[in-house]
C-alpha cells in the first residue's frame, strides 16, 4: 500500500502527508464532555460537528452528543451571531443542559465572530436561563492540533469557573483536596488517576473527567447526560485545592496556570504518568501534598518492577519507533528507555519546540530521529532507512507496520480498528503492566512466527 514511499527524506515546509494529528475542535469537544450535564457546542458548519462527533465515537464506541450553529453560506459571509443566539435558545429549551461549552471552527474564526459579545447578547435577551452556564474556547482548526484544542477548552473552563476561596479552613476530619488536570487520556486513565490519588487519602477534583461519560454502562435505556463528569460545584471549588497537578505539558499546563491565576492554587506540571518513572514522580507529588503511600500502592509498583526484571532480556537493545500526541510520546519514550529499548524514531504532529529538547533529554547524546509537527510519511521514510523491532502509536500506524512488516502496539488516540482500549488504563503502575504485556506479546509473537521448527519453544 505504501510501497511508493521513497527512502530519501526531503524537507517539506508547507506540505503534510498523513499528519500525525487532527484538528482543535475535536479535542475541545472531548474536554467539554468531561463536565457533568454539559453539551458541547460547535460554532461552525454542521459537517464539522458531524465529523468531530463521529471521530470520537469511532474511538470510544459511545454516542457523542453535541450541538452546532449549522453555518450556511450566509453565516459564512456575514457572521454567525444569529445562528448562535438561536442555537443557545434551542439548546436550553430542548435539551436543558447545565453547561454549554462553545468552541469555534475554521469558519467562525476566519470571520472573526466575537463569542463573548454574542454570549453577552444572549444573556441580555434572556436566552440563557438563570443558573445555567455558557463559556467558550477559541479553537481554530488551521493551527495547533486536537491536543491544543483540548488544552484550550480546559483552560477556558478553569478561567470561567475557578474562583479564589479565602475560607479554606478544614476540619481535622476533612481530606486534603488536590486538583488534577489529567491531560488528553481515556476515561479509564482518568479513573485510574483518581484511584491512585484517592488511594493516598487525598480528595480529588479532576477536570475534565470523562469517566462515566465516554464509557457509560449499558442499561438498556438512553441517558442523554450520563452520571459521570466534573460537576459545576466541583469546578467552582477548585480554589479549595492545595495544588493543581497538570499532567502533560501540552494538554494540561495552561489549565493549571489558569487555576493558579484565578484561585491562587499553586501548580505542579508533571509528565503524563505512563511508565514507572513518570508514575513515581506523580506519586511523589501526591505524597508531598499530603498523601500517604500505602503498602498496597508500594506492592503495585513492586509487581511492575518484577515484570520488568522478568522481561528485560527480551526488550534489551530492541529498536522502537514512537509517534502520537506529544505528552504520550515523551512518556512512552522514557518507559521504552527504562525497559532497555532504543527509541530511534520519535515523532509528533503537534507543534511545540519543547518536544525536541525533552526527547533529547530523555534519550541523551545518542538521540535518534526526533521531529515536531511531523507526519507519518516522514516516519515511514525513517523506518525504511533504519528498521525497528516495534512500532508504538495510534491506529494510523497500521499501514506502516504492514508495509514494513513490523510488530505494532496500538496506544494513544485514536484507536479506530480495535475495541475496548478506552476501558483499560495506560497510566499508573497497573497501566504500565498492561502496556508492557502488550509490547512483550507483540515481540514474542513475531519471534514465534519467524522461528524455525527447532527454535519454536513452548516455554519462554
Amino acid at each position: 500500500m505504501l510501497k511508493h514511499t521513497p527512502n530519501e527524506v526531503t524537507e517539506r515546509s508547507a506540505l503534510r502527508i498523513n499528519p500525525a494529528k487532527t484538528c482543535q475542535p475535536i479535542g475541545a469537544m472531548y474536554a467539554a464532555l468531561g463536565i457533568h450535564r454539559c453539551l458541547p457546542y460547535s460554532h461552525g458548519s454542521q459537517g464539522c460537528c458531524s465529523y468531530h462527533r463521529s471521530h470520537l465515537t469511532r474511538h470510544f464506541k459511545e454516542p457523542v452528543m453535541a450541538a452546532t450553529s449549522s453555518f450556511t453560506e450566509g453565516a459564512s459571509v456575514f457572521g454567525g451571531q444569529p445562528n448562535l443566539l438561536q442555537g443557545l435558545n434551542t439548546v436550553f429549551t430542548t435539551y436543558n443542559p447545565d453547561v454549554v461549552a462553545v468552541h469555534t471552527t475554521c469558519l467562525s474564526e476566519t470571520i472573526g465572530d466575537d463569542i463573548p459579545q454574542i454570549v453577552g447578547e444572549a444573556k441580555r435577551q434572556e436566552l440563557i436561563p438563570e443558573g445555567k452556564h455558557v463559556f467558550h474556547a477559541s479553537t481554530p482548526s488551521y493551527v495547533g492540533s486536537h491536543v491544543v484544542g483540548f488544552a484550550n477548552m480546559c483552560t477556558a473552563m478553569a478561567n470561567y469557573f475557578a474562583v479564589e476561596i479565602k475560607d479554606t479552613k478544614r476540619k481535622s476530619t476533612d481530606k486534603v483536596q488536590v486538583n488534577i488536570a489529567p491531560g488528553f487520556v481515556d476515561p479509564s486513565d482518568m479513573r485510574e488517576l483518581r484511584r491512585l490519588a484517592e488511594g493516598t487519602g487525598l480528595k480529588v477534583t479532576m477536570f475534565p473527567d470523562t469517566s462515566g461519560v465516554m464509557d457509560a454502562p449499558q442499561t438498556g435505556q438512553h441517558i442523554f447526560y450520563p452520571e459521570g463528569g466534573t460537576t459545576v460545584e466541583e469546578l467552582q471549588n477548585l480554589g479549595r485545592g492545595v495544588a493543581t497537578l497538570g499532567l502533560g505539558w501540552w494538554a494540561s499546563r495552561e489549565a493549571a496556570i489558569a487555576v493558579e491565576k484565578k484561585a491562587y492554587v499553586p501548580r505542579e506540571i508533571l509528565d503524563l504518568p505512563i511508565g514507572i518513572g513518570a508514575t513515581d514522580r506523580f506519586m511523589a507529588k501526591l505524597q508531598f501534598r499530603g498523601g500517604e503511600l500505602t503498602h498496597e500502592l508500594e506492592n503495585e509498583r513492586g509487581r511492575l518492577v518484577d515484570l520488568m526484571v522478568d522481561t528485560q532480556q527480551h526488550f534489551h537493545g530492541k529498536k522502537v519507533a514512537i509517534f502520537g500526541d506529544p505528552d504520550h510520546v515523551l512518556a512512552l519514550t522514557e518507559f521504552a528507555r527504562d525497559l532497555g529499548m532504543i527509541p530511534v524514531h520519535v515523532l509528533t504532529g503537534t507543534p511545540g519546540k519543547r518536544f525536541v529538547s525533552e526527547a533529547e533529554r530523555i534519550l541523551g547524546p545518542k538521540a535518534g530521529n526526533i521531529k515536531v509537527e511531523g507526519d507519518l510519511f516522514t516516519l515511514h521514510q525513517w523506518i525504511k532507512a533504519e528498521p525497528v523491532d516495534l512500532l508504538l502509536g495510534n491506529t494510523y500506524g497500521k499501514y506502516i507496520a504492514r508495509a514494513e512488516d513490523i510488530p505494532f502496539v496500538r496506544v494513544g488516540w485514536p484507536i479506530l480498528d480495535r475495541v475496548g482500549h478506552g476501558l483499560m488504563p495506560t497510566v499508573g503502575y497497573a497501566g504500565a503492566v498492561r502496556l508492557l504485556v502488550k509490547m512483550i506479546d507483540a515481540l514474542l509473537d513475531r519471534r514465534d512466527r519467524d522461528s524455525v521448527d527447532h527454535e519454536f519453544e513452548l516455554v519462554l
